[in-house]
């Protein structure tokens, strides 16, 4: 296997272990700082890859930046938080600003994908990725507060499908607002 293959090979294999986890139901009782100090770790462990891994460090220094940002229509997921809010299955106290904000992100990151990236949209991309990463880190600890308050309240997102969120997708996501940040200040 070649140097450049590795990280593109992880990510699905990351994905796998937290399919895994979803349908083995690890998250479903993990504690309000269980679920957090997960998204942590496995943000801190990307983020380590991406700075003492050769070959990662290398593959996420010349991807192209609208692979990173188009990672954010993701971010769509926020129509699905809004909707279990109606259902009663979310707190709308969360749903509704992440859910929001999420749409919001996503949506601009759809524009930013589209829109041929000239050299005066270097400001648009640093602003959407600070709100970005600002919206990101507030759904966290958002998260966080309600399930300190009401672990139940929040089992949507330890469960399958939303428990991709923790375990794969939220840490993936700051670490490509922390990458776009650092190959954005290289230009």
């Amino acid at each position: 296997m070649t140097n450049e293959a590795r990280p593109i090979l992880m990510l699905p294999a990351w994905l796998c272990l937290a399919l895994a986890g979803g349908v083995g139901g690890w998250l479903h009782n993990f504690s309000a700082a269980g679920v957090a100090i997960t998204i942590w770790t496995l943000t801190v462990i990307v983020l380590f890859a991406c700075w003492k891994i050769s070959s990662v460090r290398a593959w996420t220094m010349t991807i192209d930046l609208k692979w990173l940002i188009g990672l954010h229509l993701s971010r769509f997921v926020g129509f699905y938080f809004l909707t279990l809010a109606s259902r009663g299955e979310l707190p709308s106290g969360f749903a509704r600003p992440a859910g929001l904000g999420d749409i919001v992100v996503a949506a601009l990151a759809l524009v930013l994908i589209t829109v041929p990236l000239l050299r005066g949209m270097r400001m648009l991309v640093l602003a959407w990725n600070a709100i970005g990463l600002l919206d990101i880190l507030f759904v966290v600890s958002s998260a966080l507060r309600f399930c300190l308050r009401d672990l139940d309240s929040m089992l949507p997102l330890r469960v399958l499908p939303l428990s991709l969120l923790p375990t794969f997708l939220v840490p993936l996501i700051i670490v490509s607002h922390v990458l776009i940040f650092v190959r954005m200040r290289k230009r």
